[in-house]
């Protein structure tokens, strides 16, 4: 870490970020070609019922009886959920980068993250994200969803940090406008070397 940075904590997304989105409208979009669904139906009612999911209010289960399971299918919901997890993928360079970033430079790591719980509960296992990361303030866990700015408050009060030490990585241009409103400087990610350079303006670097 460069001489005289103040930064001591990295708040961060996962989907977008650490990983591809967990369950988006590519994803969604996959499942209906998979599974022969009518995709806007079914991006309708996902619409109509995702805050309460991300939120923790529903399971999993309750939530595919709304978007998916509403009338007789030819497939299981077991088979469902196997496709929705596959849909999560790794960005290796990012992970790494964060596990580099906490070695050299003592950071903490925080993700702020809209999640939902079974599928929150995947990533992080699959992808031993618990291996390097602090907190997890999921909104499945703290049933408040960004942009509400109740989650990065939050998410202060447990890092324990003022929020001109914290640095933002988000690919969501409003979650990041969001940060940026309550005095966290924020990274808008949208690849590698260029976040790299953004923190590396904040005093946060690794050699390659």
């Amino acid at each position: 870490m460069k001489k005289g940075s103040s930064i001591t904590t990295l708040f961060l997304d996962i989907g977008g970020v650490l990983l591809t989105n967990g369950w988006d409208h590519h994803a969604r979009k996959r499942a209906a070609i998979n599974f022969k669904l009518e995709l806007a139906e079914m991006n309708d009612r996902h619409h109509l019922t995702v805050e309460t999911y991300e939120e923790g209010k529903l399971t999993l289960e309750e939530y595919l009886d709304r978007v998916v399971f509403y009338k007789e299918r030819p497939f299981t919901p077991a088979q469902f959920r196997k496709f929705m997890f596959a849909q999560s993928k790794p960005y290796p360079k990012m992970i790494d980068l964060v596990r580099r970033l906490k070695a050299r430079c003592g950071l903490k790591i925080v993700v702020v993250s809209n999640e939902a719980r079974e599928l929150n509960a995947y990533r992080i296992r699959t992808f031993k994200l618990d291996g390097f990361v602090d907190f997890f303030i999921s909104s499945c866990f703290v049933h408040v969803r960004k942009p509400d700015t109740d989650i990065f408050r939050l998410a202060l009060d447990i890092a324990q940090t003022p929020a001109r030490q914290v640095v933002y990585i988000e690919n969501t241009p409003m979650f990041v406008e969001v940060a940026e409103s309550l005095g966290i400087r924020s990274v808008l990610h949208t690849d590698y070397s260029s976040t790299c350079a953004k923190l590396a303006s904040f005093g946060l670097e690794v050699a390659e």
